[in-house]
């Protein structure tokens, strides 16, 4: 059962910041939220895959887009069971019958997402033949959402410190998580539509951080067939994104925006002039261009 939707943060949480004593530049005592950051470890049935560090929510959409994302569990995957124990941080994921998996654990590859994501095999593996679906993109929906977003209560605004990546259909935000690693928000949105079976193919992927390699072969591994973000482009994710025809908006501040690939997709309902700037209070650390 898909549960209420939209899910969205809660920086009220007290289990994901806590307040810290400092002094600023003049001296004065101040006192602010800091995110908290702890390890969790995932294991596939009796193998133990990796310790992510991260900010302790939804644990076992992390575990599950997790496995997912790195081709350790397939479509057809049937889970069992997702067991997490707070008290020792781990959380493991039970499939009916053994995965294969070894080899993927012999082949690492360092990403460059911070707080270090891990990334096991050939990272372009099941690639060569993907077709994403061809589902047009209003750009008035893209403006909608980059609004609505930037604008919602959430850990950034409470704490900095992290990332946000957000499922979204048509204007509408679905499933906002947010992280210390924008691999580890995708994962938590990847293990969401996992676990819920939620089709890919209508969906748009916004994130507050950088148009990586990773985040597109993630995005496009997804389903999904168009990522979009406040921040900017790596040439190799750029790269990527039109080898397997993904569409990718960038630099989506206020009135503006640039398409990088997928162009075809994008639906110019929408008048530039027509859309208000950005005020300046609700930019995040990611309009820089």
């Amino acid at each position: 059962m898909t549960p209420p939707l939209p899910i969205l943060p809660d920086p009220k949480d007290p289990r994901l910041t806590r307040r810290v004593t400092g002094h600023d530049q003049s001296g004065a005592e101040v006192e602010l939220s800091v995110v908290e950051e702890r390890p969790l470890t995932i294991y596939l049935n009796r193998q133990e895959i990796v310790t992510a560090m991260t900010i302790g929510d939804h644990p076992e959409y992390l575990a599950l887009g997790f496995l997912r994302n790195q081709g350790m569990l397939k479509a057809d995957d049937v889970v069992t069971a997702v067991d997490f124990d707070e008290e020792v941080e781990t959380v493991v994921v039970r499939t009916q019958s053994e995965t294969t998996y070894e080899e993927k654990l012999q082949k690492k590859t360092r990403t460059s997402g911070c707080a270090v994501g891990t990334v096991f095999g050939d990272m372009m593996e099941g690639l060569e033949d993907l077709r994403l679906p061809q589902t047009p993109v209003k750009t008035s929906d893209l403006y909608a959402l980059a609004k609505q977003i930037n604008t919602m209560p959430s850990l950034y605004l409470e704490a900095g410190a992290i990332h946000g990546t957000v499922l979204c259909q048509g204007d509408k935000p679905l499933v906002y998580m947010e992280d210390v690693g924008r691999h580890n928000a995708v994962d938590k949105i990847a293990g969401f539509m996992f676990r819920h079976t939620v089709p890919a193919d209508d969906k748009i992927l916004y994130t507050t951080g950088r148009l990586t390699s990773e985040m597109v072969i993630k995005c496009a591994q997804m389903g999904i067939p168009a990522l979009v973000s406040r921040s900017g482009f790596t040439a190799w994710g750029v790269e990527i994104a039109r080898q397997v025809g993904l569409t990718v908006v960038g630099r989506m501040r206020g009135r503006r925006f640039v398409c990088l690939s997928g162009e075809a997709r994008l639906q110019r309902d929408a008048d530039p002039a027509a859309m208000p700037e950005e005020e300046r209070k609700h930019r995040r650390k990611s309009a820089a261009p």
